[in-house]
């Protein structure tokens, strides 16, 4: 396993949990503050909570996997398939809506990258894995 591997990970670690953890105890605020989320449809406080204790899995995953690469991948793998599947519905949904490059443009970083960055490490950065 190489370094920038497992600091890649811990990165987007932080950056997940900064999220999940603001859906938790800041959702209002959170709904509020990122783009396109007001026009997903009403405020619905359980349901962003929901959606940020995933989050909050998801960076705990790849925490673990940032500290103890071969013991954690399952549960990088796990995080990867959630964040990639949310991708995919996002992608879904702007090829349906009204302004479907906007829509992608606007969920590049914290959407699509941020998914393809654990798909990516599941992949190619596997216990026993090559390079």
């Amino acid at each position: 396993m190489r370094g920038w591997d497992r600091w890649v990970s811990g990165g987007l670690a932080l950056l997940l949990a900064a999220n999940g953890g603001t859906m938790l105890f800041a959702s209002l605020a959170w709904y509020d503050a990122v783009p396109g989320v007001p026009a997903t449809g009403p405020f619905n406080g359980h349901f962003v909570k929901d959606i940020g204790a995933v989050y909050a899995m998801a960076a705990l995953a790849l925490g673990w996997f940032a500290w103890r690469p071969r013991q954690a991948w399952p549960a990088l793998v796990m995080a990867a398939l959630w964040l990639g599947l949310h991708a995919v519905i996002h992608v879904y949904d702007a090829a349906c809506g009204r302004s479907p490059l906007a829509d992608l443009q606007r969920d590049l970083v914290g959407v699509y990258l941020f998914a393809a960055i654990p798909v990516l490490l599941a992949v190619f950065r596997r216990p026993g894995a090559a390079g």
